[in-house]
């Protein structure tokens, strides 16, 4: 993931926008609920998911990446940015876009949840040689929350990967998360939330067995990807993921020592497959492919659902991720 410090024209926009961002948080309850909804803003696509499963028809959700869009490409309008400011509660993972994190803390508004605070971050893919160097537990989490905390903090120059939506486990302590800070906005619809959550968690479960049983038996246990988004996932289900380039697909070019050291590890391990994204391009993938005369494949990090997609929503594509996995390490 290219995750470039830039603030966006529209967040330097100047008093005006300020202004509007200000009075719309005028009060805990947003922009008023018309339509009897909880009115939610989600950062990008995988909190759209928490939102809408966990708020079904008790809610309605602005997602403020559109498909096809890299979500740290995005460069928020002056009406966006004011409508942020009347959300009842915004879903957002902080670190990954630039442009959302310094209005989200100006908005005003009560119910914010930081996918990034709910759950443990970890370095991954940060060495030059491309090699997780992180101490694995291979399943064990150490708590929902890092003892420090992580509120307030930048994980992109804490050197922390965000991606943590790609470990189901994960996923499912920020899920319960979200369930909570929704009953917290809406306690007439508790219940309501409680279940929901309770029903995401259980798809969330069964897909991590999915997981856990689909690569028990494989022939290898490495792959390789044009970036490292993928360190929680391997981390959790004993695998070895060697990228390309690290957290930063666009980071610089690659090293010639890098490229002969994937070359011998690709041999040493019996590497059949190089996977490239669907929001990057794939040009790397394919030139390394190429020269180690191996074929290529897609591992969706799920930053969005598009046509490109291998399935309609997270489960479906995480689903389609575990075949690719399967396939490329000879898993029965």
């Amino acid at each position: 993931m290219n995750v470039r410090r830039h603030i966006p024209t529209a967040v330097m926009a100047g008093a005006s926008v300020l202004g509007m961002l200000a009075l719309s948080a005028c009060s805990d309850s947003g922009g008023g609920r018309a339509d009897g909804k909880l009115n939610v803003t989600a950062s990008f696509y995988p909190m759209e998911f928490l939102a809408k499963e966990i708020g079904k028809d008790h809610v309605k959700v602005t997602d403020l990446t559109s498909p096809g869009t890299e979500p740290h490409d995005l460069e928020l309008t002056p009406r966006q940015t004011a409508d942020l400011g009347e959300s009842d509660a915004i879903v957002y993972l902080k670190g990954i876009q630039p442009a959302i994190d310094k209005v989200v803390q100006q908005s005003g508004v009560r119910h914010i949840v930081d996918a990034a605070s709910l759950t443990q971050l970890k370095k991954h893919g940060d060495e030059v040689d491309g090699h997780d160097h992180t101490t694995g537990d291979n399943g064990t989490e150490h708590g929902d929350h890092d003892e420090h905390g992580h509120e307030g903090h930048d994980h992109e120059a804490d050197g922390n990967d965000p991606h943590i939506w790609l470990d189901p486990v994960k996923f499912s302590q920020v899920a319960k998360g979200v369930g909570k800070a929704f009953a917290d906005a809406d306690p007439a619809h508790k219940a309501d939330y409680a279940r929901n959550t309770d029903d995401l968690v259980k798809k969330l479960g069964d897909l991590n067995k999915k997981f856990e049983d689909g690569l028990k038996n494989k022939k290898s246990d490495t792959f390789i990807t044009t970036h490292a988004a993928f360190g929680y996932l391997a981390e959790r289900y004993g695998l070895t993921e060697e990228a390309i380039s690290g957290i930063d697909p666009e980071s610089g070019d690659v090293s010639g020592s890098r490229m002969k050291e994937l070359q011998k590890l690709a041999r040493d391990h019996h590497v059949d497959t190089v996977f490239s994204e669907t929001l990057a391009s794939p040009a790397m993938a394919k030139t390394l492919a190429k020269d180690l005369g191996v074929k290529t494949a897609v591992l969706d990090p799920i930053e969005g659902i598009t046509d490109k997609s291998a399935g309609d929503d997270y489960i479906q594509v995480m689903e389609s991720n575990l075949a690719a996995l399967k396939k490329a390490l000879g898993a029965q």
